[in-house]
């Protein structure tokens, strides 16, 4: 994303701000509420239309003005609720309008079930509960028919909304080991999270955003946890890292 600009009423939520995301690589981005990484990610996802700016893939430019345009550069989005149908199974969920229909045109649940498996069986073994509505599985369970929906569909750029939020220990384990089993298939992912140890455990690398610019970005082998919260608080980039424009010099500190 280069030099992405979008602005509500005269507000600028992304003022020129550029990421960029490889091939197996989980890029976090951080910031607090208000810092403008949700909207810069939903410019991605083709909920809103940047005002000004590019997107690359492959460093060919592509147009994305809505969600279709996103799923069709294959660019899924997992947002924090899921967006999955409480009332319905894990397959019924996972080809949700993109149904397998057999040779007369009628739904066919057993080729659906019979790819959630395979899927799930790649994903996360454990997984059991294929006849269960949805609304009776853990936040881990619900969490990995949405990821498996995303990859069944050939995503290669996967973009994930505080995944681990309201998770307990066992269902985070559960969230990370999917995420290195989707980097390891060559997945990029952006990662929305306000969890700086969940970052530092399942990104190769950090953006930090405050007031809609770009403070920095960072390797996270290259920092420490109060480097990444002097980034988010007060906009200082430090040594490791590489400074952005909305990043505040050592000057600014001085005396």
């Amino acid at each position: 994303m280069k030099d992405i600009c979008i602005a509500f009423g005269g507000v600028h939520a992304v003022d020129h701000v550029s990421v960029d995301l490889h091939p197996g690589e989980v890029v976090g981005l951080l910031g607090h509420n208000g810092a403008g990484k949700s909207t810069l990610i939903k410019v991605l996802s083709g909920a809103y239309k940047a005002d000004s700016g590019d997107i690359l893939i492959d460093g060919k430019k592509v147009t994305i003005t809505s969600p279709r345009d996103a799923r069709a550069q294959n660019i899924e989005t997992i947002y924090q609720t899921l967006a999955l149908a409480d009332n319905l199974d894990a397959a019924s969920n996972l080809f949700l309008g993109r149904e397998l229909t057999n040779a007369f045109g009628f739904v066919d649940d057993d080729a659906m079930e019979a790819e959630t498996r395979k899927i799930m069986g790649r994903l996360n073994p454990n997984f059991k509960k294929f006849n269960a509505p949805v609304k009776a599985l853990s936040g881990g369970q619900r969490q990995s028919v949405a990821i498996a929906r995303a990859v069944y569909f050939n995503a290669r750029i996967l973009i994930m909304d505080e995944p681990t939020a309201a998770l307990g220990p066992h269902e985070t384990q559960m969230v990370s080991e999917l995420i290195q089993e989707l980097k390891a298939q060559g997945l990029g992912i952006f990662l929305i999270s306000h969890d700086i140890h969940d970052v530092f455990k399942l990104c190769d690398r950090v953006a930090v955003m405050k007031n809609g610019q770009l403070v920095g970005t960072a390797k996270t082998t290259d920092v420490t946890d109060d480097d990444v919260l002097g980034m988010i608080i007060l906009g200082k980039c430090p040594a490791g890292a590489i400074p952005g424009p909305g990043a505040l010099n050592d000057d600014t500190f001085s005396g």
